[in-house]
């Protein structure tokens, strides 16, 4: 495996580890699932703090509605590989993001 190939994989995994980290501590807090109906509030200071939030905890809510959709709804395998392929590249994005600013404050070497 190359280097290139290996952080790429570690950066994704980092993505959806984020992004799951995310979505469980606004459940443990909020008592209910983080979805993306926290932007219909209009315009209001909390929908622009829940920007950010789901840019970071996207991937794993669009797995988590996949999957039920899946077995509720009996989607189509396309929909459900279109759906994956687009998580996994968002989560490379946010974990490579999150990963570029560890090692900006030093954290990493």
């Amino acid at each position: 495996m190359t280097p290139e190939a290996l952080n790429t994989f570690f950066s994704i995994c980092i993505g959806f580890a984020l992004a799951g980290a995310l979505v469980n501590g606004y459940q443990a807090l909020a008592q209910r699932p983080a979805g993306f109906g926290l932007l219909q509030d209009g315009v209001a200071p909390k929908t622009f703090a829940a920007v950010p939030f789901l840019v970071f905890a996207a991937p794993f809510i669009i797995m988590r509605n996949t999957l039920r959709g899946m077995r509720v709804e009996s989607r189509r395998v396309e929909f459900v590989m279109m759906a994956t392929l687009i998580a996994g590249f968002w989560s490379m994005m946010s974990g490579t993001f999150f990963l570029m600013t560890l090692r900006a404050a030093g954290v990493l070497g």
